[in-house]
Parts: C-alpha cells; structure tokens; sequence
C-alpha cells in the first residue's frame, strides 16, 4: 500500500523543505482568457459595422441599375451600355455620313446633248491621246434634236437613201430627215439612242451608221445605243459604241461610220458633234 505522506505544513515552508513552484506567473491562464475574450470582442464589433455598411453600398448598387454612367464614372475608358427602353423607336439618321443612297449626279453641259445656237465653231484645244470616259449619266429625256458637225459646221446628220450622211440642210423633208429624237438608250439608260421621224434607228452595221426598223434583237439593241463622252471642243460629245469600246462616231467623206479614236484622220476633230435645236 503506498504510504500516505501529508503535505508538510506551509507555516514554516523553508523549515521542512516545501516551497512553492515559481516557474509560472501567478495569473497567467486568467490574462490569456482576458485577452482571447478582448480580441473576440474586438473582431464582433468589426463585422458588425462591415454587416450594417454592406447594404447600403446593396442599395445603391440596385438603384443604379440598368443606368448609364455619368461623364465623371465614364472617364478613363469605361463603356456602358444603357437599357433599351420599351418606348425607344429608332429614328432614321440623316447628313453627310448617312448611308441611304443618293441619287445620281447630273450630267454636265459637256457631256449631254443639248441645243447649240451659234454656228461659228469653239477654237479646239489639244486633245488627248483618248477620250476620257464619263461616269454614267441619268436616263435621258426624249428631245428633239439635230447633230452637227464640229469642223463642218453647216452641215447636219442627214438620213439620205437609209445612210446617215454629213448634208447641208435644204427643204423642209431634208429638215425632217436631219431632225431625231434622242431617247435613252436601248441597251443602256444612260446612253442615249437617236430615233428617226417615221420611227427607225440609228444603228451601226459594218460600221456604217444606218436608219433601220426595231427588230428586237438584243445586236440591233446596242447597235443602236451610244454612250456620251465630253469632247476636247467646247459643247460637244463623242459618241462611243456600247458593244465595241473605244469606236466612236466619226464623219469620213461625209459618211458617219464607227472607228478607233484618231484613227485614219488627220483632225480628231471629226469625231466631236454638237447637239442643237431641231431642224425639223
């Protein structure tokens, strides 16, 4: 049995051979306790105040909602995008950098035909090695109207024996034949196609410019279409063949025939006309 042995009396500690442990300090586990607790309550009162705080920044984070910012909010390259509203109807958008089309720009007095009044020829200036192609010009009005040379001035389109000609103009009948009346063309609307008193068409074949009846045919169509292009001389045009570019109108020996620009002629003046008023 183990021997049961009292605790020494504490009245003379020194004396019998007792003493207190003084490795720790008196109060040591109540000072943790007391600044576990301090800590705890110090953390408590921190996610309160962030708990009362958080629905305030709720609030106005859902009041802001589905509205764009402010020029302030938007600076430093933030983009926002605003709800579409319910009564939002687009509205068509107008000025220079609209998109919708346009129409097409008319054509200018040099490249359209139209009535010349004098009969004393423009002084011509050096043309160009080629004619310089307009851009298409809006569908032409049907006119009345006679041709006439640029460098043979009294002398007209004339339709003699079913050939169009280079003639001075006589009676009334040679007045007739000497007057068209210019229509949009066949095969192109923003061209131009020269139809005769009784109804033909001027209408290369073998490049004779020839007054012939509608057959229909789409070769008849652009035989008889012929494209306007601003001439070197004042108010006048060349006149360029729709199914052989680069062959224009030309008198040679006074006969209109379809040839190369300069081609064959010592004056490139034979290839420019002007578009006056009606004989006829």
């Amino acid at each position: 049995m183990p021997i049961d042995k009292s605790r020494p009396s504490q009245e003379q500690p020194w004396e019998n051979g007792w003493a207190p442990d003084s490795s720790r300090a008196p109060g040591t586990r109540r000072l943790w306790l007391a600044g576990g607790l301090a800590v705890a309550t110090i953390v408590a009162c921190v996610t309160a105040i962030a708990l009362n705080d958080k629905p305030v920044d709720d609030e106005k984070a859902a009041a802001r909602e589905g509205q764009t910012l402010s020029d302030d909010e938007t600076a430093g390259g933030l983009i926002s995008f605003a709800s579409p509203s319910a009564s939002t109807s687009p509205t068509p958008t107008t000025g220079k950098n609209s998109t919708s089309p346009s129409p097409k720009t008319s054509p200018s007095a040099s490249s359209s035909p139209k009535p010349q009044g004098s009969s004393t020829p423009h002084a011509p200036t050096a043309p160009s090695a080629s004619p310089t192609k307009k851009p298409a010009a809006p569908k032409p009005t049907s006119i009345r109207r006679s041709v006439r040379s640029v460098n043979y001035p009294d002398r007209y389109w004339h339709v003699s024996n079913g050939v169009v000609r280079l003639d001075e103009p006589r009676g009334s009948e040679s007045r007739e034949d000497s007057t068209f009346t210019v229509v949009a063309g066949l095969t192109d609307s923003s061209c131009y196609s020269f139809r005769t008193s009784d109804g033909d068409y001027l209408r290369h074949r073998d490049f004779i410019l020839r007054a012939e009846r509608n057959d229909g045919s789409t070769l008849f169509r652009k035989d008889a279409t012929f494209c306007s292009v601003p001439s070197t001389y004042s108010d006048a045009v060349m006149l360029e063949s729709v199914n052989y570019p680069g062959r224009f109108l030309r008198h040679q020996n006074f006969t209109l025939r379809l040839d190369p620009y300069g081609y064959n002629t010592s004056s490139r003046s034979d290839f420019s006309f002007r578009v006056v008023a009606a004989l006829g």
